[in-house]
This record gives C-alpha cells, structure tokens and sequence, in this order.
C-alpha cells in the first residue's frame, strides 16, 4: 500500500464492514482470507487515490473542502467515468436520507403526540403557573397584612404601657 506512514491499521476500512460486504454480494460464495485482505487493501487504496485527486481539485479550485463534485471531477480524471451515473444516484440517496433524519429529529415529530394537544397541555400548564404565581402573591399579601397588624399591636400595646408608667409616676408625685 502507498502510505507514508508506518501504521496502516489507522488507514484502513474495517475488515468487518468488507466481510460483511463481501458475504451481502456473494452471500454463495466462499472467500479464502488472504482475498479479504486484498480486497479491504484495494479499498483503502482506491479511497486514497480519490480523495487525494479530489483533494488536488479542490485545491485548484480555491476552496478546503472537498464536496461531492470533486469527488466526481476525481473519478472522471482517473478514468471511473462508467461510476459517475452510479456515484450521483447514491449521492442523491444520501441527501435523502440526511433530509429525513433532520425532519424525524424533529422534537415535535418524534413525541408522536399532535400539535393541538402539546397546545393545550402547554396552556394547561401556562394556567398552573399562574393560579400559583397568585397564590403566592395572597401568601405575601397576608403575610404583610399581619405583619403590619403586629406593627400596630406592638405600637398600642408600647404606648399603653408608657401611659401606664407615666399615670404611676403622677400618683407617686401626688402622694408627696
């Protein structure tokens, strides 16, 4: 394989993903390891080739990422033209898929429960918070009215008392 680097383990297709391949293709048919190997070898390669042509076009053409029409300029340069039809039939089949996984992630969607009725539980709850956002307002209203009650208390009841000391002291000043 033409690789720079010494560890190829990191640059190749999982031998599983090809096996599992090769027995979907040729599900009659038994496949000796060492053409396994070969076959998973000759993938990793043809992806290197691709990519780094497709990687030179999308270089030339001023931009850093490579997108499927340099992946089909790459083909056609090498010579696959015959797998450009394909190419852009399973590139239109992933598209499709990406659009429907983007649509079903929809929260929405996936609770399986209509609009209407999120509707009416979101003011159902809208409704809650707010008999218990003026259930608190009572509470406090309450609280303070006592509070101020007890102000009022305290003030007569320290008023009286000070009346009460003030008489006894005039008693006491009439007794001498």
């Amino acid at each position: 394989m033409a690789s720079s680097s010494g560890n190829d383990d990191d640059l190749t297709i999982p031998r599983a993903a090809i096996n599992k391949m090769i027995k979907e293709t040729l599900p009659n048919v038994r496949v000796a390891n060492d053409a396994r190997e070969l076959v998973v070898n000759c993938c990793t390669e043809f992806i290197h080739l691709i990519s780094s042509e497709a990687n030179e076009i999308c270089n030339k053409s001023e931009k850093k990422t490579i997108s499927p029409e340099h992946v089909i300029n790459a083909l056609e340069s090498l010579g696959f033209a015959s797998y450009i039809a394909e190419v852009k039939d399973v590139l239109q089949e992933c598209k499709t898929v990406a659009l429907k996984r983007r649509k079903a992630s929809s929260r929405l969607e996936n609770l399986g429960i209509p609009e209407e009725e999120l509707l009416r539980q979101q003011q159902e709850l809208f409704a809650k918070a707010r008999q218990q956002q003026a259930e608190l307002a009572q509470q406090e209203w309450l609280q303070m009215q006592q509070a101020a009650q007890q102000a009022q208390l305290a003030a007569a009841s320290a008023s009286a008392t000070q009346q009460a000391g003030s008489s006894q002291e005039e008693d006491e000043e009439d007794d001498v």
